[in-house]
């Protein structure tokens, strides 16, 4: 529909849609992770594994990977480039834009990073692996959260979804930080170089404004198998690509090609990528032993606590640090508890935390990582839900919602 100003209706719109999107695709997320173990612990955990392990792709390109691999080195790259599409529209047109706006989520995101690292690092100190897997409960999963918010919260502000979201994003650009500098391993310096042009590329086509899909789609692609290449992290490609598409429409054009991009692959990505992801990420045996060496071993353990605990310090505490220093102000029409329901829901890790769970380790002390990653995400979740369910009610009854 036409308006004498296109670009803010067209821009709450998009949104809407992408609140609306990622609630299904949580939802659909959900369902992929409880039909892995589901599988895993069936009678068809066999196959299930057999699938997960099979390999198939070129040698030649270092492309001879496993299914499961594909889904984390590959799918998830779409899930990283959707979210470097809104990381950079965050930042240049959207709430991370103005530094006001932008500093509360982002003191909140660093809190949220740094203290569940440092919690695990002081449990699970001296224990093998821990040097690597102390960025497992640095993550806050993006459409896990934003699902379980509009599911519980819908009287909530408009405030505390964009607050959750801007948290979300920095969360996920530093765990893409950790990834690319923690999992970088045998440096190849010819395809760092051809990816490094792959990307010029691609940032000078978006300047001319080329349109032509079929340039992009082969570009991406040489992008991601020069990334793959280097010893970096696939990922990494999917989010270099979405930083550097443009995000300011020209004049005459109804929308950049940033919000066209996350019009047409978000979908994909909440609702096929990710769960995909998940399906052979989360499919983890549990027997009584098992289970009861998540709760007495070192490592998951940390995980666990970091997870549940360290985000609700890092992001509760931050938040006030920057509140009470002047830095930023809360939310319009939010109090401290409902700053405080939010905090727990950020110890959703889920996809990111499981990624690298299983990039930072290997057999049963993987295996025990993502089954700590996945209590901790369902006790986080719950949590959440059930505070988000009391604020909901309190902001429907009133319209002072200042620590009732």
């Amino acid at each position: 529909m036409s308006t004498p100003e296109p670009r803010l209706p067209a821009k709450a719109a998009e949104f809407a849609r992408y609140l609306r999107t990622e609630t299904t695709g949580g939802l659909i997320l959900l369902a992929a992770a409880a039909l892995a173990l589901l599988v895993a612990n069936s009678p068809l955990g066999d196959t299930y594994r057999a699938i997960r392990d099979f390999s198939l792709g070129p040698h030649f390109l270092h492309l001879d990977l496993s299914i499961g691999d594909w889904a984390k080195d590959g799918l998830l790259a779409l899930f990283f480039f959707v979210a470097g599409l809104e990381l950079k529209r965050e930042l240049v047109v959207g709430e991370l834009s103005k530094f006001k706006q932008a500093i509360l989520p982002i003191f909140a995101a660093l809190g949220g990073m740094v203290v569940p690292a440092v919690v695990a690092l002081a449990i699970g100190w001296g224990e093998p692996g821990m040097d690597r897997a102390w960025a497992i409960p640095v993550a806050t999963d993006i459409a896990f959260a934003l699902g379980v918010l509009a599911l519980t919260g819908s009287n909530l502000p408009s405030s505390a979804r964009v607050f959750l979201l801007s948290l979300a994003v920095v969360d996920d650009l530093g765990a893409i930080i950790v990834i690319a500098v923690l999992f970088t391993t045998g440096f190849n310096l010819l395809a760092a170089a051809v990816a490094l042009v792959a990307l010029a590329l691609y940032a000078w086509l978006q300047h001319r404004r080329v349109r032509a899909w079929w340039i992009y789609v082969p570009l991406a692609v040489i992008t991601w198998v020069a990334v793959h290449s280097a010893g970096i992290h696939a990922t990494i490609a999917g989010v270099a690509l979405g930083l550097l598409t443009r995000v300011r429409p020209d004049d005459g054009e109804e929308h950049a090609p940033a919000i066209r991009l996350e019009h047409r692959l978000q979908p994909w990505s909440a609702a096929l990528a990710v769960p995909l992801f998940a399906l052979f990420a989360a499919g983890i045996e549990i027997d009584g032993d098992a289970l009861a060496a998540v709760f007495t071993s070192a490592l998951p353990l940390a995980v666990m606590i970091g997870l549940i605990g360290g985000k609700v310090v890092g992001i509760l505490g931050a938040s006030a640090l920057a509140v009470r220093l002047g830095f930023a102000a809360k939310p319009r029409g939010m109090g401290w508890r409902d700053m405080t329901a939010l905090s727990v829901l950020g110890g959703v890790g889920f996809t990111v935390s499981l990624l690298i769970a299983d990039l930072a380790l290997v057999g049963a002390q993987a295996e025990q990582a993502k089954a700590a990653v996945l209590i901790a995400s369902a006790i986080a979740s719950l949590a959440a839900a059930a505070l988000l369910l009391r604020r909901s009610r309190v902001h429907a009854n009133t319209e002072d919602t200042d620590d009732q």
